[in-house]
């Protein structure tokens, strides 16, 4: 099918953008939050860091080293992200990581549409794992954070 090939090759050049950006590429320092994630199947690791005002996200770094699915999907987590507020972003982890576990349509909410491009990674059940590695470790950040201040 001539309409796949040419959606893959969409997909492929859009996670090809994000893991080259400059984008949210960084630390924040000071930063409210400090998370590490370890994906030990291929080595992907990455540090988070974030700042908080009230209930907001309101600026997300990453560093950190990985192949190419682990360092777009932090890219476009960082992107999403930003601005929303705490319940607002552990619910979009939530519907992406819902999204990478299914087999069906993807069907996201606005805000992660730009995630749409890692669907095709659902295939291949280690990269699944590659692709959720920054929603996984902001979302433990987020619950250690609110957790110890509580």
């Amino acid at each position: 099918m001539e309409g796949d090939d040419e959606l893959k090759d969409l997909y492929r050049e859009t996670l090809l953008d994000y893991f080259h950006s400059g984008a949210h590429k960084g630390t924040l320092d000071p930063a409210d939050l400090r998370m590490r994630g370890i994906n030990p199947v291929c080595g992907d690791e990455i540090e988070m860091t974030a700042n908080l005002t009230g209930d907001r996200l309101t600026a997300i770094r990453f560093s950190g080293h990985g192949c190419v699915i682990s360092q777009a999907s932090c890219a476009m987590l960082a992107e999403a992200l930003e601005g929303a507020s705490v319940e607002q972003a552990r619910l979009l982890a939530a519907e992406f990581k819902n999204m990478m576990l299914s087999q069906g349509e993807p069907s996201l909410s606005e805000q992660l549409s730009s995630v749409t491009a890692l669907a095709g990674v659902r295939k291949i059940a280690t990269r699944v794992k590659c692709a959720t590695l920054a929603w996984n470790t902001l979302l433990q950040g987020l619950n250690g954070h609110f957790n110890a201040h509580v």
